[in-house]
């Protein structure tokens, strides 16, 4: 992959770059990688972090809530412990009803595709997942929780919203807004960092998301550039609510290891009970990345970027104004009853005086122009999705419906495990 330093060329040396270059493809691949992975690897290696904090985070095999992390995952679920995930309310709809056309976007469950809808010549993201994949990481209830908060949110503006989702046999599948703005990652990388404002009014929407969000008692737990995207006007809207925590009240707390190693807040390090200011450390970590380019505390050796999160002190460079430092210095407080957000929620992020010039009323109701419009022509129009996905051939399988595959005895148990999965809007809400 290859990162854009075009602003930089005129002041860097050849050699420089080099190395600046290599630490940010080194950073793109590591954080790819997801948490899971990733600290498995770190731990497997030889070498050992001199902080002791440090290597007990690296040492760590088994988290408190076993369904999102799991080293040594258990054969799929019997029938006694299927989980019923709500009341099937699209029983007809099936894959053949969608030409799938390209792929633009991967995890570790499956893939994300653009789709086009035969009868409504609509054009979708269609998430489609493999039972066998979810059951064999006992993640049934990770992905429950992704379609629960889907459902919450369909009513605001910088939330991905779900339209339907079905099953066959052997997979699953969201049908979600398509969004072809790009990733907030992708221009990124392309641009180094953005300016001031236009990061105020990317933070600003962000904020409003995740204040929606705990006003449902949801903490998102992940929030990160790969899961911002843009739409084709230019705003925010936040997708992936796989690790998404609910029914967190304004004072409770959680404490599952988890979320993407650049963006932990130190709470979340020290194995301590966390609450919804997590989001807000996420907030800071992003806004940080935005106006310098990486995440705050940003090392590519892991356990020195986990030790620098716990104990080394903010650095602010003094290309920022006043009020961005302030709010930086408030979101990235390692003492989360302290930190910017910990009293009154989104409230004292709106109220900030880094704020002061977003009038939040049209923030929401989408009345500000963005400060950058990606000029996609079209839903074809694929310029900011990443080439590693979209030169990828679509899979055969991903459009088959259950008559045409050979449901064997593990397809038919995993079609157990999600009985009730579909999911369909109610006719009123397409008026």
């Amino acid at each position: 992959m290859t990162v854009k330093t075009e602003a930089a060329r005129s002041t860097l040396t050849y050699s420089r770059m080099r190395g600046m270059v290599a630490i940010l493809i080194a950073f793109m691949k590591q954080r790819r990688m997801g948490l899971n992975d990733f600290i498995q690897k770190i731990a497997n290696n030889s070498y050992a972090c001199k902080h002791p904090e440090v290597q007990s985070i690296l040492k760590i095999s088994q988290p408190q809530e076993p369904e999102l992390m799991n080293a040594n995952p258990s054969p799929p679920p019997s029938p006694s412990q299927q989980i019923n995930l709500g009341p099937s309310s699209n029983p007809h709809a099936k894959p053949s009803d969608f030409h799938f056309l390209k792929v633009i976007g991967k995890g570790s469950f499956g893939k994300v595709l653009l789709a086009r809808h035969k009868a409504e010549e609509a054009f979708y993201a269609v998430k489609v997942l493999q039972k066998k994949a979810i059951l064999k990481k006992k993640e049934e209830k990770h992905i429950m929780s992704e379609r629960n908060v889907l459902l919450k949110n369909v009513k605001h503006p910088f939330l991905v919203g779900l339209h339907f989702s079905f099953q066959t046999a052997d997979k699953l599948y969201f049908v979600l807004d398509y969004i072809n703005g790009g990733e907030l990652f992708y221009h990124l990388q392309r641009e180094r960092c953005f300016l001031e404002p236009r990061a105020r009014f990317y933070a600003a929407e962000i904020a409003s998301a995740l204040g929606y969000l705990h006003s449902l008692n949801i903490v998102y737990r992940d929030l990160k550039p790969e899961n911002i995207l843009l739409d084709s006007q230019g705003h925010i809207v936040l997708t992936d609510f796989g690790l998404c925590k609910e029914n967190i009240e304004h004072n409770g707390t959680t404490s599952t290891f988890c979320g993407t190693p650049e963006y932990l807040a130190p709470e979340v390090l020290h194995k301590q009970p966390y609450d919804r200011t997590v989001d807000w450390w996420c907030l800071g970590a992003v806004l940080y990345e935005m106006l310098y380019g990486l995440p705050p505390f940003y090392s590519r050796n892991t356990a020195e970027m986990y030790d620098n999160i716990l104990n080394k002190p903010l650095q602010l460079k003094p290309n920022i104004t006043n009020s961005a430092r302030h709010l930086l210095e408030g979101l990235l407080q390692k003492d989360r009853t302290r930190r910017l957000g910990a009293k009154e929620d989104f409230m004292e992020i709106k109220n900030h005086i880094f704020f002061s010039l977003i009038n939040w009323d049209d923030l929401i109701n989408k009345k500000i122009t963005p400060p950058f419009n990606p000029n996609v022509s079209g839903p074809s129009d694929l310029r900011h999705f990443d080439p590693e996905f979209t030169e990828e051939p679509v899979p055969n399988s991903i459009g088959r419906s259950p008559d045409s595959i050979l449901i064997t005895a593990s397809v038919k148990e995993a079609a157990e495990a999600f009985l009730g999965f579909s999911y369909a809007p109610p006719m009123d809400s397409f008026l």
